[in-house]
């Protein structure tokens, strides 16, 4: 086993960085909004809340219809990269190319066994793989484990030196330091990756076109049927990985990464200068970033198995990060809005802001249109009433009754193509996993304000049955 402290690399350049999340300039130009809309209130209170709410409910409907889409184009036209078992065995041209591994570590002492037992399956050349297992240089528990269980090459300890910020991408900045491989891939602390994924992930790169730049696997969980709330993350994760990002990838959108098993090309990632160290959610800007240079991600058909939260408190902890990620993605690349809407060109400017920008929005207007609800439901409340004419209550109606029923259904039918059918009845519970989820975003909506590059780490636990896929 060896042991390696590394110097921190240089973080991206040429792209908008989280250092500072909102701009004095974006300051400015909110505050004068709020001062138009309060002078608006000031003449005529029910035609400024009408027109809000109006345009929430065009923002609602347009939002869900888009979600729509790209489930339904993934059902019917799925572009992901599919590599048959046949060509996994027969080497490149030139010979496997060097691949680096990156597994970013914080106090995960308990967890480490599990995670070198499963990334020691991974089945690629030994002398053709390094992996680095980054420990923070006072985890002096995560270290000094690491170093009692003595893990053979190609595992490598490399110890992270201490400096700000206390993040992942910090981390993960570290670690390509002082390399010569050829593609890089992130993998978590709990994370089961799929034996035959390195290999897959090589030939997928050979299949297509030189600037496609990152090629993200697919995640699920290994401990699905825990309880309700791990059951239910299940379904949304299905969702995602196996309904909307292929469906993404067909119309050749922006992709938000996701924070592990994305296979990277690592001149490219070089080119790019990594990840932005302030970014709590960094893989959703590196994948736009990516797109802003003219770079390309695709999805590739395996799946690395991970560990849902079964705690509430502790998932509540990572939503609210992953929002608060969101949120100071899309604040960061808005600080130029029409140089941004140049690059990305009409369509792909409304994937940004229906992706990044309208899904958080929603989650965090959901509970006061939730609450609209209750109180016309029980009192037939006529004032509430006159902020519903004809045309928005029937787009609100839309959102409310369709657009929920689908994205339940939607979800029942990503668990029987995940191959969890039996989760596929928990479609019925997912208005209340709705619900959590916007306790989640608002907590990272006022962390962005009080703690914008705070860490929310994801508490991870030493399985009861490890190497159990959720699907077996």
């Amino acid at each position: 086993m060896a042991v390696d402290t590394a110097a921190s690399y240089l973080g991206p350049r040429g792209f908008p960085q989280a250092t500072q999340t909102i701009t004095t300039g974006q300051k400015l130009f909110l505050l004068a909004a709020v001062a138009v809309l309060f002078a608006f209130a000031v003449r005529d209170a029910f035609a400024t809340v009408l027109f809000l709410n109006a345009a929430m409910a065009v923002v609602y409907l347009v939002t869900t219809a888009y979600r729509a889409a790209l489930i339904d184009i993934s059902l019917r036209r799925n572009r992901e990269i599919t590599v048959a078992p046949a060509d996994l065995d027969r080497p490149p041209p030139g010979g496997w190319p060097r691949y680096l591994v990156l597994v970013p570590l914080y106090h995960e002492a308990d967890i480490l066994p599990e995670l070198i037992a499963a990334l020691g399956r991974l089945d690629y050349p030994r002398d053709r793989l390094e992996i680095r297992l980054l420990v923070e240089e006072d985890d002096l528990e995560t270290l000094h484990r690491a170093r009692q269980l003595a893990p053979p090459p190609p595992f490598v300890v490399y110890v992270v030196p201490v400096s700000q910020p206390r993040t992942k991408p910090k981390a993960c900045n570290v670690g390509l330091a002082n390399t010569d491989a050829d593609l890089l891939v992130i993998y978590d602390a709990e994370d089961r990756p799929e034996t035959d994924q390195l290999r897959k992930a090589v030939r997928a790169f050979e299949g297509v076109p030189a600037n496609v730049a990152c090629i993200q696997a697919k995640l699920n969980f290994y401990n699905a049927r825990r309880n309700l709330l791990t059951r239910c993350f299940t379904s949304e994760y299905a969702t995602w990985f196996d309904l909307c990002l292929p469906g993404l990838d067909f119309l050749r959108a922006p992709i938000p990464l996701g924070g592990t098993s994305n296979h990277f090309r690592m001149n490219v990632l070089r080119e790019v200068k990594g990840w932005d160290e302030y970014n709590v959610t960094e893989d959703c800007d590196l994948g736009l970033r990516l797109f802003l240079g003219g770079w390309r991600t695709r999805i590739l058909d395996s799946t690395t198995w991970e560990q849902a939260c079964p705690s509430l408190h502790h998932w509540i902890r990572q939503r609210s990060r992953w929002v608060k990620g969101y949120l100071q993605t899309y604040l960061v690349h808005l600080r130029a809005p029409f140089r941004l809407h140049r690059r990305l060109g009409l369509v792909n400017s409304l994937h940004f802001h229906l992706l990044i920008g309208a899904g958080s929005l929603c989650q965090l207007i959901n509970p006061i249109y939730w609450l609209f609800t209750l109180v016309w439901v029980f009192t037939h409340s006529s004032a509430l009433s006159a902020f519903f004419p004809g045309p928005v209550f029937v787009m609100a109606a839309i959102c409310l009754f369709i657009g929920n029923f689908v994205f339940a259904y939607t979800c029942s039918i990503a668990c029987v193509r995940r191959g969890v059918g039996d989760l596929a009845v928990y479609g019925l519970a997912m208005p209340l996993y709705w619900v959590l989820m916007s306790v989640g975003a608002w907590k990272g909506f006022l962390q962005l304000i009080s703690r914008p590059h705070y860490w929310e780490k994801t508490q991870h636990l030493a399985s009861p049955e490890p190497g159990k896929p959720a699907g077996t």
